[in-house]
């Protein structure tokens, strides 16, 4: 039984309100302690900032998972179908990363279509350059002046998240409660940085920033090490707010942020699979390359960004930058990417071919020794929906080692292949590191809170992984033992006896293959057909038996031993029938009792 979800994060929660009352509880005494005779107080200041940013932080994270638990598999569909060429790639993946507010969880997905075969690296380059603009989204969030609602949103949220009888409803509360949460930082922060206004030694400090060189870099640095272009983001608009910064510098700002996030995307494909690390040279390539194109034209931009954001004559000096430039930083921030694509879209092919050329496939012997997981991936963990979906594709994977396995082990026991037969245990080596690495990462999205539906998924893919590891298990250790049993001893099969022999092979091959495309792909006519051919798997191996039964009569030499060669082979081939069906009525909702 899962534990109610209301209750499910609990402790995260009953620490973000001490977060919040220890908040409170400085504010007070920064408003009740005697000012500071020289100077700023910045133990108090630094309490500010860094409180706020972790209020902005967590809320961003709470509504980005609420949002990917809403519509996360609605937006792995889309992603799936409106991918038919560059344009629409762009489109879909601007929409999608807007809606779950993280390019990373995008360019997984993307990942996983390329390993899958759906999509070609020249149709995710469009992809991923309109998960840039989605990510702009958080910019037009945040310079949105609404804090004075943020604790509003927050009760709102909490009594959603707390009260909500509908598992949908309170992912609307975890949203509203995130957003506040975001707002609320934003506030802290801005009211810690009032002081700097003046204090020359930071205002110096800034106008150092307008040098585009020296702002790309302390933005990109610090992006890199916080690993969120979020973070950066809310700080440079924080600031923005106060007046303690131009539009020039937000601008400089805003592109070493775009490639300070490059830095979280190279980190991400250490050790993936090569079409992981392409996605990522990609985006670090899109994203360099338009902050190089645009370094030199900031001033321009600026002024376009001006022309086209609301402005405040009425008001003068830091005043009025509070009042315009949070929303012209946003604007540039938009206005950057959306350009940057249009004016790199022609190229995808382009950046495919030059990617491609940078990241070669490995030879072919280096990618045999190097088996290891196509499409399992930790970002996808905060969506369980998604990575339910990944794990079904790891199942066809560790599926197809094990088909595999199954087609050769047969004729390599009738020729008496020595060879070959070591090779097929070998290769269960594979089967059992795939089932590891399955099974720990149910493990772990099993620990996350699920709905009950996620839940029991979870169960019978972990059902079904079991059920293939003992088929492996079957062939490593009983078929391929009776293999050299039967060159070790000269047992001889005459050719009737090989002929049935491979048609039970053929049809339990029929049947694995079936249950592994139920399990993978959720299909219900594909585990009926596993589980109708019970007749046709009993009736030929009561053939068999009769057939056995009478060549034993004939006393031909060696009988009795072929007889027990064959019994045992075709009961292990019945055992191997026996967890396909297991894992068809998985997949219908019925399973039997283990045997």
């Amino acid at each position: 039984m899962q534990p109610n979800r209301r209750f499910a994060s609990l402790p995260t929660l009953w620490t973000l309100c001490l977060g919040i009352l220890l908040m409170g509880g400085m504010e007070f005494a920064l408003a009740t302690s005697d000012p500071p005779e020289t100077g700023i107080a910045w133990g108090n200041m630094t309490m500010g900032l860094l409180g706020g940013l972790a209020l902005f932080l967590f809320g961003m994270e709470q509504m980005s998972d609420a949002l990917k638990a809403v519509a996360g598999e609605r937006m792995k569909d889309i992603l799936a179908r409106l991918t038919t060429n560059r344009f629409m790639g762009a489109i879909t993946g601007a929409f999608v990363t807007a809606v779950i507010q993280s390019s990373s969880v995008t360019t997984v997905l993307v990942v996983g279509f390329i390993t899958a075969g759906l999509l070609s690296l020249a149709q995710s380059v469009g992809v991923i350059m309109g998960a840039n603009i989605g990510t702009t989204i958080t910019a037009q969030i945040v310079a949105f002046k609404v804090t004075k609602a943020a604790l509003l949103m927050i009760a709102l949220g909490f009594a959603l998240l707390f009260m909500g009888k509908k598992e949908r409803t309170r992912q609307y509360g975890a949203m509203v409660m995130g957003l506040g949460l975001v707002f609320f930082g934003m506030s802290v922060m801005s009211d810690a940085m009032k002081p700097l206004r003046s204090y020359e030694p930071f205002l110096e400090l800034m106008t150092t920033m307008e040098k585009p060189l020296v702002g790309i870099l302390v933005a990109a640095a610090f992006t890199a090490l916080v690993q969120s272009s979020s973070a950066t983001t809310g700080i440079v608009i924080v600031m923005a707010s106060q007046g303690l910064i131009s539009l020039p510098t937000g601008i400089a700002l805003i592109f070493g942020a775009n490639i300070g996030t490059c830095v979280t995307a190279l980190l991400a494909a250490i050790g993936k699979p090569r079409e992981a690390v392409r996605a990522a040279l990609v985006h670090v390539l899109f994203n360099v390359a338009g902050v190089l194109l645009w370094v030199g034209f900031i001033d321009q931009l600026a002024a376009l960004v001006q022309w086209l954001s609301p402005k405040h004559p009425e008001l003068t000096g830091q005043a009025r930058l509070a009042a315009e430039v949070p929303r012209q930083i946003a604007n540039a921030h938009t206005l950057f990417n959306v350009a940057n694509t249009l004016l790199f879209i022609g190229f995808t092919t382009q950046l495919a071919r030059l990617v491609e050329w940078l990241v070669p496939d490995r030879p072919l012997e280096e990618e045999e020794t190097a088996i290891r997981p196509k499409y399992l991936e930790e970002e996808l963990l905060a969506t369980p929906s998604l990575a339910l979906d990944r794990v079904r594709l790891e199942v066809l994977h560790m599926g197809e080692h094990i088909q595999h396995m199954l087609a050769r082990i047969l004729p390599a026991i009738l020729a008496k292949r020595r060879e070959e037969l070591d090779q097929i245990a070998r290769m269960d080596d594979t089967v059992d590191r795939l089932y590891t690495q399955i099974i720990q990462y149910l493990g772990k999205l099993g620990r996350l809170p699920l709905t009950e539906a996620q839940t029991e998924e979870m169960i019978r893919l972990m059902e079904a992984v079991n059920n293939l590891e003992n088929i492996g298990d079957i062939i490593e250790t009983n078929l391929v033992v009776l293999g050299h049993t039967g060159i070790d001893q000269g047992i001889e099969l005459d050719e009737p006896a090989q002929a049935m022999l491979r048609d039970f092979h053929k049809a339990v091959d029929r049947a694995v293959g079936a249950a592994i495309q139920a399990v993978s792909q959720k299909n219900r006519q594909a585990a009926q057909l596993v589980i109708d051919m019970k007749q046709e798997i009993q009736g030929i191996a009561d053939s068999a038996a009769l057939s056995q039964a009478q060549r034993l009569v004939m006393e031909k030499p060696d009988a009795i031993r072929a007889y027990a060669a064959q019994v045992d082979l075709l009961e292990k081939l019945k055992r191997i029938y026996y967890f396909a069906k297991r894992m068809a009525k998985s997949v219908q909702g019925t399973v039997e009792p283990s045997a």
